[in-house]
């Protein structure tokens, strides 16, 4: 599975936000990455520097590689509605980004290495592609032999907060997608129209 391996942090400091989770670098030094620290002066953005690292920091945020980026764009591009909030309803769709949403997993790479490793059932098949589109009404649970691993257990203990598109069992360690969620309902920080504008160039 194709997946960005590299250094986090370096990331989280570059768009000053914890793309990837809590990082303490990025409390320490909140601003960007260089040897010159936040001494250096930097030069103003072009309209098409903004653009483009929104879209980077959307593709970060959801761990996703440029062309599955662009096909996501495609298939919300096609679809009725407004193109920018249907990207991020397919991205916030995937099997591996609800797997997180619903507290399974402590962060989107976690939750993308459970279900790669087959931990995540989806209407009661196991299913170990974290692209896996849902659809209102599925049914996503940890498998029976995974509820004891610690990695899950502690997740779902220190959950904070619940989406209004889940319903979390805790019984059952098995949450239902309802719907795709509205746009105010999805707290990333992303200006999805500058990455529309982008890819209509």
């Amino acid at each position: 599975m194709a997946r960005y391996t590299g250094p986090k942090s370096k990331v989280a400091r570059r768009f000053r936000e914890p793309i990837f989770g809590r990082d303490k670098a990025l409390e320490k030094k909140n601003y960007g990455p260089g040897i010159h620290g936040n001494s250096r002066r930097r030069p103003k953005l072009s309209e098409y520097a903004v653009q483009l690292a929104e879209k980077q920091k959307a593709k970060y945020t959801y761990g996703l590689l440029e062309r599955q980026f662009r096909n996501t764009f495609k298939r919300a591009a096609a679809k009725k509605g407004i193109t920018g909030e249907n990207l991020l309803k397919f991205l916030e769709a995937r099997l591996d980004n609800t797997v997180f949403r619903l507290g399974i997993a402590p962060t989107r790479r976690a939750a993308r290495q459970l279900v790669g490793h087959c931990h995540i059932t989806v209407n009661g098949e196991v299913v170990n592609i974290p692209s896996y589109a849902l659809r209102p009404g599925d049914v996503v649970a940890v498998r029976e032999k995974s509820k004891s691993l610690e990695v899950i257990s502690d997740s779902v203990s220190n959950v904070r907060k619940r989406f209004n598109w889940l319903d979390w069992n805790g019984d059952a360690f098995s949450g239902t997608f309802l719907t795709y969620p509205e746009r105010d309902e999805i707290p990333e920080n992303i200006k999805e129209q500058l990455i529309v504008e982008l890819y209509s160039k």
